[in-house]
């Protein structure tokens, strides 16, 4: 049954290449109207094969693709009334930035007049204006970036799809980049499926971002929910920078799961996907969350003992490295302020946390 306030719905789609295999694994997503949605994940996790279905260039093997709550299985693409952006940017060489854009409209049958009028609203979208003559190869890869994007949204599409469109630019570039794009998704109001596994700018950009591994959604969620509560250990380690620490679960009352770490030493945690005395699970605490200053905890908080083993100065934060219950890859970050200590390799201190950023996750 389409829901008719979603602009995009995968229902139960699966996609095989060779009969046997499915790379989408019974897929199921909704998405609405001028929402900013972004597929994140590692290579071969599948988020580029459910773009290429619903931009068109891949069928599904199993289940339907909806576009306005309509089914668009068997529309061929040039059809769906979608814009698409790639990493390479596709535009013709031969053609000046203006004809690249108009190129779409020609297909489309639009007059002289109004393709003229809507390559000029495209190229002004974009800060292009005066660059209409040029040819592709005499224009920056970030002015290119800039053009195939105009290209997309010149016809007014009601969908547009990028796929890693700013994987070949430079770092500085890239970043100034995901703040345009940002800013003009919420200017046009335009629907967006953006694919990456850039963690960042997953986090920077997105409304919603579903986060893929193994041809499944593990988790689907606003960015700061993913960040804070990831559901599962593939999350909490796919999503930013993360310390775990194996063991056991010890009690289990009142929303907190008291673990036994496999040291001996006992903390309070959130259980997430745990529901046993017994259990083992994976503990789960972000580097920024993590104290050393006993005046900011709590008096009741366990701490662990910890040795400073690296001190890394990174500007605007201190990046330190902890040997921690047997851990030696234990991280905290602190911000670089006036009253900040920096912590010497070689000594002992204390390090603690609030329960509730702790979370005891799958093992």
């Amino acid at each position: 049954m389409a829901s008719s306030a979603a602009m995009v719905e995968f229902d139960r789609v699966q996609k095989s290449y060779d009969g046997e295999t499915l790379v989408v694994k019974d897929l199921n997503l909704s998405m609405p109207k001028g929402e900013f949605l972004t597929m994140l994940g590692p290579s071969g996790s599948g988020k580029t094969t459910c773009l290429m279905m619903l931009a068109g260039f891949e069928t599904a093997t199993n289940g339907q693709i909806r576009l306005g709550g309509r089914e668009i299985n068997n529309i061929p693409p040039h059809k769906r009334g979608i814009g698409m952006v790639f990493q390479n940017y596709a535009l013709f060489p031969h053609m000046t930035v203006a004809e690249n854009l108009a190129f779409p409209l020609e297909v489309r049958k639009l007059g002289k007049a109004e393709r003229e009028q809507k390559v000029l609203r495209a190229l002004d979208m974009v800060q292009m204006g005066e660059f209409g003559g040029r040819r592709p190869a005499q224009l920056s890869g970030g002015q290119q970036q800039r053009i195939a994007l105009a290209r997309a949204l010149v016809f007014e599409p009601e969908l547009v799809l990028m796929d890693e469109p700013l994987g070949a630019l430079d770092k500085q570039l890239r970043e100034h980049m995901q703040f345009e794009i940002k800013h003009l998704h919420e200017r046009l109001g335009i629907t967006v499926v953006y694919v990456t596994h850039d963690q960042t700018e997953a986090l920077t950009m997105s409304d919603r971002v579903a986060v893929f591994n193994d041809g499944r959604i593990q988790q689907l969620a606003p960015p700061d929910q993913l960040y804070e509560a990831p559901e599962n250990s593939f999350v909490a380690q796919f999503i930013g920078e993360n310390n775990t620490m194996e063991g056991t679960i010890a009690e289990l009352s009142n929303g907190i799961a008291t673990v036994r770490l496999d040291d001996g030493e006992i903390i309070d945690t959130i259980p997430v996907n745990v529901s046993e005395v017994g259990e083992r699970t994976r503990v789960s605490i972000r580097p920024e969350r993590v104290e050393y200053n006993r005046e900011r905890l709590s008096s009741d908080a366990h701490t662990l003992k910890a040795e400073v083993l690296e001190f890394i100065y990174m500007g605007d934060i201190f990046r330190t490295r902890l040997k921690v219950a047997g851990n030696d890859n234990f991280i905290i970050k602190t911000r670089n302020a006036p009253d900040q200590r920096r912590l010497k390799p070689g000594e002992t201190i204390e390090i603690g946390w609030l329960p509730q950023d702790c979370r005891a996750l799958d093992a």
